[in-house]
């Protein structure tokens, strides 16, 4: 079994659940994000030119402190997001978008750098995908309003950032999961071929 298994995906793929599943099956230990609430979110939704490089060195440093704790773990263990994601793809997409400084874009990746220099990457990452569609059909499904109001030209982006992660991603072995064709948590035959598949990829 695979000492570190990490999934990763936009919202709405089905991390969750898929994570749930891997605890059950394959009794790793989980670790989510962090629920300590972003004291810049606040000014952030005010003054995003302002407050982009703060609210994202809060979640750079705590998200750093659940890879430590991960690291730390005796048991087998799988990670909801990761580290990689919050520069790769929401950071990124900051830059982008012009709320985050050349400057600022240019501090947080050497910073984020250093911090991935000193971690040990996944053993496998587990990449999940999906149409926009359905994501947004899970969003709607359950019914948390922070992500309800999430506009659909933000949701293209993440996807857009994703695929483009995923192509050039080569800190492990990936194993990609489009859960908009694969329905593990409805359909028994889609059950089991996602656990051939992984069963394969977490042996050893």
């Amino acid at each position: 079994m695979k000492r570190y298994v990490a999934v990763a995906g936009t919202i709405g793929a089905g991390k969750t659940s898929l994570v749930a599943w891997l605890v059950k099956r394959y009794g790793l230990h989980p670790f989510y994000e962090p629920n300590e609430a972003n004291p810049y979110l606040a000014d952030f939704y005010v003054d995003m030119h302002a407050w982009a490089f703060q609210s994202q060195c809060f979640f750079l440093a705590h998200k750093l402190k659940l890879h430590q704790e991960l690291a730390a773990c005796a048991r087998p263990a799988v990670i909801d997001r990761t580290i990689y994601e919050d520069a790769e793809i929401f950071a990124k997409n900051l830059h982008a978008q012009g709320y985050l400084s050349k400057r600022d874009w240019t501090v947080y990746r050497e910073l984020y750098q250093g911090i991935c220099r000193s971690l040990r990457p996944p053993d496998v990452l587990i990449a999940l995908t999906c149409p926009l569609g359905t994501a947004k059909k899970r969003i709607v499904r359950r019914g948390r309003a922070m992500e309800s109001s999430i506009p659909d030209p933000y949701l293209r982006r993440l996807h857009r950032l994703y695929t483009r992660w995923f192509d050039t991603y080569d800190l492990s072995p990936i194993v990609r999961v489009d859960t908009g064709r694969l329905d593990y948590v409805e359909d028994l035959v889609d059950l089991i071929d996602l656990t051939r598949t992984l069963d394969e990829a977490l042996a050893g």
